[in-house]
């Protein structure tokens, strides 16, 4: 069976034994939230797509609307919804104006959306659905705790960029959204996921199936190029440095200390 259809069976089982009939998910104008957001739609059951900008690039804005109006086209269980929360942002930020951090603020951003979600959500019997790959959430933890990685289920956590990518063709994505550079959107100008991790996702991929590879246990760099070396220190870098958002919140067992 294709992993689509497993996929689309896992989130219709889900549902069916959480006794939940609605998804809801956000939709950023990139390949992870299109993708996820189709195969919702595929399960036949009701599925809330909802964009939120926050001084959004146009460009991603654009192509997220034109994603929402080909699931509405093509899907009769999809509902779509926009909720701009630039004004709840600009309030926000203006509280910390004399402590304001822009990493903080960026992370803030994605925060808001998640409070969206789970509101769309909890007003309509929804599991809030993640869109998350293998690469950002066990890779390289390139999300925000409590932000985009607050989520009750993740349909694609197990597949690698390429792999959703792969699935966003079969399933007739459209292609401006498939060939557009990866951005978590969350800094209101254009730099791009490469531009902030400083390496592609088919090289953070390749860096991850190498680290899980028996070269691994070799020794750093075994049988690599100068920019696969290169590749292998952010990979690392970056795993190390977020290792907290993707393991258990760690929790003193009292019983373990006496």
């Amino acid at each position: 069976m294709k992993t689509q259809q497993l996929i689309i069976n896992w989130l219709r089982d889900y549902s069916q034994n959480s006794s939940i009939n609605t998804f809801v998910v956000g939709v950023s104008g990139g390949v992870d939230s299109a993708l996820v957001s189709t195969l919702c739609a595929e399960t036949g059951i009701k599925t809330i797509v909802v964009s939120m900008p926050i001084h959004q690039n146009p460009s991603e804005l654009d192509r997220a609307n034109k994603h929402i109006k080909w699931l509405k086209g093509k899907y009769n269980n999809v509902t779509a919804m926009e909720v701009n929360l630039s004004h709840v942002y600009d309030t926000f930020k203006m509280i910390f104006a004399d402590n304001e951090n822009n990493l903080a603020l960026a992370n803030s951003r994605a925060r808001l959306r998640m409070t969206t979600l789970y509101q769309i959500a909890q007003s309509n019997d929804g599991l809030v659905v993640g869109t998350g790959n293998k690469v950002e959430d066990f890779g390289v933890g390139f999300f925000t705790k409590y932000g985009d990685g607050g989520v009750d289920i993740s349909p694609i956590a197990d597949l690698m960029k390429s792999e959703v990518r792969e699935l966003a063709i079969n399933l007739g994505i459209i292609d401006d959204i498939i060939q557009a550079s990866p951005t978590d959107g969350l800094w209101g100008d254009d730099r791009t996921d490469e531009d902030q991790l400083g390496a592609t996702y088919d090289e953070l991929e390749w860096a991850m199936n190498y680290t899980e590879s028996e070269y691994a246990y070799v020794r750093e760099g075994y049988n690599c190029t100068d920019r696969q070396e290169e590749v292998l220190k952010i990979y690392n870098k970056f795993n190390k440095q977020n290792k907290h958002k993707m393991i258990p919140i760690p929790v003193f067992i009292k019983n373990n200390n006496i």
